[in-house]
């Protein structure tokens, strides 16, 4: 699956927020995740970031 800048994934776990929706502020080496509920800006290794995704919006 590819991913860009500005697309919204949906998380296998929740937020604490309650929320399950990130947006995608960068791509590469790492992701750059936006939580689409609270605006909580997280960085991830791709390696961990492809593991916590489900499927994109």
């Amino acid at each position: 699956m590819e991913f860009n800048v500005g697309d919204i994934i949906k998380a296998r776990k929740k937020h604490p927020c309650g929320e399950d929706k990130w947006e995608i502020l960068r791509v590469g080496v790492d992701f750059k995740l936006k939580c689409v509920g609270c605006g909580h800006i997280i960085t991830l290794n791709r390696e961990k970031a492809l593991k916590m995704i489900k499927e994109k919006m």
